[in-house]
């Protein structure tokens, strides 16, 4: 028995319910533009932050990227604080979200940075320290947000005790 098959709908047919009417994706094309300027500039601003603590802390060639690990674990303690913050706590402006945390934090954060440092050290002849760095990364990466969503929700609870 065949699956009786949806009624075809013209491209000039719009639906008339969800988050595709043609009310909504006119108005969230404006909307959109401040968020996508504010991720920028947050982006820009963790980008800067990021390449200037590698210029304070740099790696020699075949060593353990230490300054991206520090990086990348600061900027999961300082999202799992923020997003218990703005989302527990206070009612923040719908731009801050997307600045601090997808832009400033993204930014900020490498995953791209990462990736190259275990390329080169396995390139270095060195594939278990960069095995070894993949994985200290995502344990410390993980631990760091939990442990800071653990820490923020027991001092805001205290605090509001």
């Amino acid at each position: 028995m065949e699956s009786p098959r949806p009624p075809m709908v013209s491209e000039h047919d719009e639906p008339d319910t969800g988050p595709f009417t043609a009310e909504r994706r006119r108005a969230g094309a404006g909307a959109l533009w401040p968020v996508v300027a504010v991720v920028s500039l947050g982006g820009s601003v963790g980008a800067a932050a990021r390449y200037g603590a590698s210029l304070l802390w740099p790696t020699a060639s075949g060593a353990f990227p230490w300054t991206t690990l520090l990086v990348n674990v600061l900027g999961c303690v300082v999202i799992g604080v923020f997003m218990v913050v703005i989302s527990e706590v206070w009612a923040a402006h719908r731009l801050v979200r997307p600045f601090f945390g997808t832009g400033v934090l993204g930014g900020f954060t490498t995953f791209s940075t990462y990736a190259v440092d275990i390329r080169l050290l396995v390139g270095a002849g060195r594939p278990a320290l960069g095995l070894a760095y993949l994985g200290l990364t995502l344990v410390a990466a993980l631990a760091s947000v939990w442990s800071a969503v653990w820490v923020t929700r027991r001092v805001v609870a205290w605090r509001q005790t």
